[in-house]
């Protein structure tokens, strides 16, 4: 029974009847997630129990985090689903092998965490079977970061699978905090509670001794239930002193532990040398316990005294305990000598047969924690750890071998470069707080050019997501002023120039320029930081563009197996693609780049790879592929904390809604990405909200704010190159709101620009400017010129559509108005075809201003409309021939859910299978 959970346990009651109902639809009930959190013995595993009780038998999978194995990597994962593990055969292959290579089954890697996230929601889902499925994870600030981030993964993507996962948390434990999931605190109990927990479960207590057990626990019901415990019956009575309870503690589970390590004390000798071995590693065999206890001559019989006292639990084969704080207060009660001793017996029992395969890493560990002092050849064995357990994705296991490692070596070059590597591990892990604290004991002397380098760049990591761009950029400068002219320069520079971009701070690309070698290898780089006169003279029209395409770059279009090798430079070829407008050679970089890290498993670059999908989409016109991208990578990156790259991708987002006419979706997504921005000196991430926000005005008319916001955003970028993307609309606003000679200097930087990048989009661009800023016959020339650049370069249906309207107000002002229907109407079809709505608006009032009647019926945009955004995703998947499996891993949703939106969507959108959706889509409109 518990006590003063009422309101708890009907949550957790509704969730599991939630997921029960079904609707008919082929879809499960509805899912739900929960973290529920609190102090130590405040009833999270009791309310956990109650969930089991409800859910029933075989409806339940369960896991507890254990502290001393949370290094290996996905132990946890293993044992909440190996129950279910022959399920793996109804998955999709990719998932299936993930899952097979997490469990250590298939001896593979585990190549896209993200395919397993979604094997772990697949499977959960074909568990349920309709459900109600119950995960729960008991600990989890014990749990091997690996199988943590994978649960989590897929407790956020829960929808119609009838799973519910309840995650039970103890507060004040470093890295223990599960974000992004409904979170359940869990208080201390009220006085009537306390009351009846008392005289229900706990012997007879004096007044006194009642009073002082109250005052002591402060509402902890395992506190109100060990605490008398620990007392002899003549205290229990009365005969209390000020030190029988423990006055001046920091909390009431330091109290518990107290009174567990009293019971405890009072246990015979080989018991308790028993219980400290099983403390000690605690997998849960008791097997092993047994064989590594005889080293202290102790016996199966001497854990009888254990299980009276209800310390422990034990079956045939297994030994738990029945409190994490018991083990704990069991193993803190041991001296060292006693401690180590227990690792060294588990160690030595995992020797031979049964550890030379998948017990070798816990018997490393168990050494390791045996060793004190430095030995080089267990300092070897860590290495192997950390090898193995980053082969499976288990970067955060890796990074903790590889510093204790270093702990166990004498050679402080050997340490340095284990410290390096344990911070670049960490930071893959998204550790980012425990990178910069292993970087302030790394003694950068010590370090070879290349770990230097990877160090370098891993500091800049760190310091974008919690610091500024800027000082991301000093950190790589530094270190490329002490390595000098190596192999290892190129990737430091290239992430040098994209961080000093972000920044939009103009002296420190100038910085960067200076350091960049006259070589045709920074050819790209040089372009993108030098002046724009100096990349090429403008010249009459579009030619060959400066220096190599992005997709002619070395590792550009093609993965080389060299995991993160080459990214950088490959991001940045991309980038140079955008920002020159060689839009079709940055969309090849950007899909090779995506695809290569999810086959490699390169992770770390995922989330940057597909926010340049994104804007390489965007800028051809694909926006609904634009916004699968970004909407993607920004879940990567909320997934590993990537708060830089969020921030771009927001902006991203908010742009596609712009283009939209959502004025909420884009007003929130760029107000947030504009306050982070702000707040971390991003200025390019602040430029490109700014700009959305802008094109946000100026669809709907208001040309003075537009104007604004444009002219802020210019002003945020730092660097004429950068300023590209938004100063066509800064002189459409500018023109618009009757302040023309403020379109001036961005006409002559377009006009610079083009001549630099020498691509027909480019001039295309730049004669629309120049005709928005002349009259009479020359702004007519200039409108033909830019749309027969329109058509010469790769398509940009969004631009050409622009520039059709624009020139078909300006032949209807010229009273010219059959040519300006025509060019209106071509505007018209590709602003719908678009879902750029605010612009179509415009074109219509155009048409109708010309004396067309238009019938609005009908049109796809305002079908989608009707479909929320997930549905509409889905069915845009769905008409490409994509099957429910498919669309599920793209998603990182079930297979179950994927068929519930289309479900939903089909009736809204007049269909009846999804044979119909490619004629509806119309996709190549």
């Amino acid at each position: 029974m518990l006590y003063g959970r009422g309101t708890e346990q009907d949550r957790i009651r509704r969730m599991l009847v939630r997921a029960g109902a079904g609707d008919g639809d082929g879809a499960g009930g509805a899912s739900g997630a929960l973290v529920i959190h609190g102090e130590a013995g405040m009833g999270k595993t009791a309310l956990l129990e109650y969930a089991r009780g409800l859910a029933g038998p075989g409806r339940v999978l369960r896991t507890v985090g254990i502290e001393s194995e949370m290094e290996l990597a996905f132990g946890g994962l293993h044992q909440l689903l190996w129950p279910v593990a022959s399920l793996l055969e109804r998955l999709p292959r990719p998932q299936a092998a993930a899952l097979s290579a997490a469990f250590g089954v298939s001896g593979e890697a585990v190549r896209d965490r993200f395919a397993l996230g979604t094997a772990v929601l697949a499977i959960l889902s074909q568990a349920a079977g309709g459900g109600p499925l119950l995960c729960v994870v008991d600990d989890s600030q014990w749990l091997d970061r690996a199988s943590l981030d994978a649960l989590v993964f897929a407790a956020r993507r829960l929808h119609r699978e009838g799973v519910v996962m309840l995650f039970a948390v103890r507060d004040g434990v470093p890295g223990g905090h599960i974000g992004g999931l409904p979170q359940l605190l869990l208080r201390g109990l009220d006085s009537a509670a306390v009351d009846a927990l008392l005289t229900d479960r706990v012997v007879a207590l004096s007044p006194y001794a009642r009073e002082q057990i109250v005052e002591q626990a402060q509402g902890n019901p395992l506190a109100l239930l060990e605490l008398p415990a620990s007392l002899t019956a003549e205290q229990r009575g009365g005969q209390l002193n000020p030190v029988a309870l423990p006055a001046g503690l920091s909390s009431p589970s330091s109290r518990i532990q107290e009174a567990f390590q009293a019971q405890i004390r009072r246990l015979p000798d080989a018991t308790r040398a028993m219980l400290l071995v099983a403390a000690a590693d605690d997998s849960g065999d008791l097997d092993l316990v047994l064989r590594a206890s005889a080293r202290f001559g102790a016996a199966l019989e001497d854990l009888e005294p254990a299980e009276d006292a209800t310390l422990v639990l034990l079956s045939e084969h297994t030994l738990a305990f029945r409190h994490p704080l018991i083990r704990s207060a069991t193993y803190q009660d041991a001296a060292l000598a006693r401690r180590l001793a227990a690792h060294r017996a588990l160690a030595d029992a995992l020797t031979g047969d049964r550890g030379a395969g998948q017990h070798a890493d816990r018997r490393a560990w168990h050494l390791a924690a045996a060793t004190t002092g430095a030995d080089e050849a267990v300092a070897a064995e860590m290495v192997g750890v950390a090898e193995r357990a980053g082969g499976r994705q288990g970067t955060a296991s890796a990074s903790a071998a590889y510093e204790r490692a270093a702990q166990l070596t004498a050679d402080p070059a050997a340490r340095a470069q284990l410290l390096a590597a344990a911070a670049i591990t960490s930071a893959e892990a998204g550790q980012f707080h425990r990178t910069a604290a292993l970087t302030d004991h790394i003694n950068a002397l010590a370090l070879d050019p290349r770990m230097l380098a990877d160090l370098a760049r891993v500091r800049a990591i760190v310091e974008l997501d919690r610091g500024s761009p800027g000082r991301a950029a000093r950190i790589l400068l530094e270190c490329a002023d002490r390595i000098g002219q190596c192999a290892d320069l190129a990737p430091v520079l290239t992430e040098a120039v994209q961080s000093a971009q972000s920044s939009g701070d103009r002296r420190l690309l100038a910085d960067v320029a200076a350091r960049l070698p006259d070589s045709p290898q920074y050819a790209m780089a040089r372009a993108m930081t030098g002046p724009l006169d100096a990349v090429r003279e403008p010249g009459p029209g579009p030619g060959p563009g400066p220096g190599p395409r992005a997709a002619e770059l070395p590792h550009a279009g093609h993965g080389d197996g060299e995991g993160e090798d080459g990214f950088a430079e490959r991001i940045l070829a991309g980038v140079h693609g955008l920002l020159f407008a060689d839009h079709r050679a940055a969309l090849d970089t950007a899909a090779a780049c995506v695809r290569d890290c999810r086959t490699q498993d390169v992770v770390g670059w995922l989330h940057t790879s597909l926010h340049l999908l994104a804007e390489a989409r965007l800028s051809l016109g694909l926006h609904e592929e634009a916004r699968a991208a970004a909407e993607e990578g920004l879940a990567v990156a909320g997934q590993f904390g990537r708060r830089h790259r969020e921030t771009y991708l927001r902006a991203t987002l908010a742009t596609l809604a712009a283009l939209q006419g959502d004025h909420e979706r884009c007003t929130g997504l760029g107000e947030a990405a504009l306050e982070h921005a702000d707040a971390h000196g991003i200025g390019l991430a602040a430029a490109h909200a700014l700009r959305a926000l802008g094109l946000l005005d100026l669809g709907a008319g208001d040309a003075g704010s537009a104007l604004a916001r444009l002219e802020a955003a210019r002003d945020r970028a730092g660097h004429p190159v950068l300023t590209a993307f938004l100063l066509p609309d800064l002189v459409e606003a500018a023109v618009r709101a009757g302040q023309v000679e403020r379109a001036a200097h961005a006409v002559a930087v377009m006009t610079r620009w083009a001549g630099a990048a020498q691509q027909p989009a480019a001039w295309a661009l730049a004669r629309r400017c120049q005709a928005l800023t002349s009259s009479g016959a020359g702004a007519g020339e200039h409108f033909t010129a830019a749309l027969r650049l329109h058509e010469e370069g790769t398509a940009q249906p969004f631009e050409r559509a622009r520039t059709e309207l624009l020139y078909g107000e300006w032949l209807r002002r010229e009273r010219r108005r059959s040519d300006a229907r025509g060019r209106l109407r071509s505007a018209l079809e590709t602003f719908e075809g678009l879902g750029a709505r605010a612009w179509a608006s415009r074109a219509r009032t155009e048409l109708q201003a010309c004396g067309e009647t238009l019938d609005p019926a009908g049109r796809r945009d305002e079908l989608l409309d009707r479909i929320s955004p997930q549905e509409r995703e889905v069915v845009r998947l769905a008409a490409t021939g994509a099957t429910n499996r498919q669309i599920a891993a793209r998603l990182f949703l079930s297979p179950r859910t994927v068929g519930h939106h289309l479900y939903r969507a089909f009736p809204k959108l007049g269909v009846t299978t999804r044979n119909d959706l490619p004629l509806l889509l119309d996709r190549d409109r």
